[in-house]
């Protein structure tokens, strides 16, 4: 398996996957999107800007690992988090907006910027209490992903308990049928 096919897969999943949940969600009223449900970040909407700000602290810290990761860079107007539960988005439309342009840049440093030997390689970085780290940049990349179909996990759930059925959730529909 080549990492960059593998995750430029993975990238396509995480595109479908966030706008299967964002165009059911954007159909609830408010009060639904904002009412505390008991999960981790209490609200969908809590939730759903969890996995953005995620995104965007761990994809500023890919930034810096090649210069020619020039779509990761372009996010750098989008808000700067300090914390994992940090709202930055309370109106879904703006979150909406945020989430689709940071997963087109996703889908673009990994079709067009990435070179496979790129994952090979370590990523020093910083976390959110400034203890440093250096870790394989193919398994943060793999984190990355994982982190977001964790909490897409915990979004089907709150919104199945509402009756409401995002679809297909199977990564398996982006890996291509081998016809030979």
């Amino acid at each position: 398996m080549n990492l960059q096919s593998h995750f430029i897969l993975m990238s396509d999943y995480n595109q479908r996957m966030n706008s299967q949940i964002y165009n059911l969600v954007k159909e609830l009223d408010e009060r639904d999107v904002n009412d505390d449900r008991g999960a981790y970040f209490k609200s969908i909407i809590g939730t759903l800007n969890h996995i953005l700000v995620g995104d965007l602290i761990w994809l500023t810290r890919f930034s810096k690992h090649s210069n020619r990761y020039r779509s990761l860079v372009d996010l750098s107007d989008l808000p700067k988090p300090k914390g994992l539960d940090d709202i930055i988005f309370s109106d879904l439309s703006l979150l909406l907006e945020a989430r689709q342009k940071v997963d087109l840049s996703i889908c673009r440093w990994l079709k067009n910027e990435t070179i496979e030997n790129d994952f090979d390689k370590l990523l020093a970085y910083s976390n959110t209490k400034g203890v440093v780290s250096k870790r394989d940049f193919g398994e943060l990349i793999s984190h990355l992903f994982n982190h977001q179909t964790h909490h897409r996990g915990q979004l089907s759930t709150l919104l199945n308990q509402m009756k409401l059925d995002i679809g297909v959730t199977d990564y398996l529909f982006e890996i291509p049928e081998n016809k030979a």
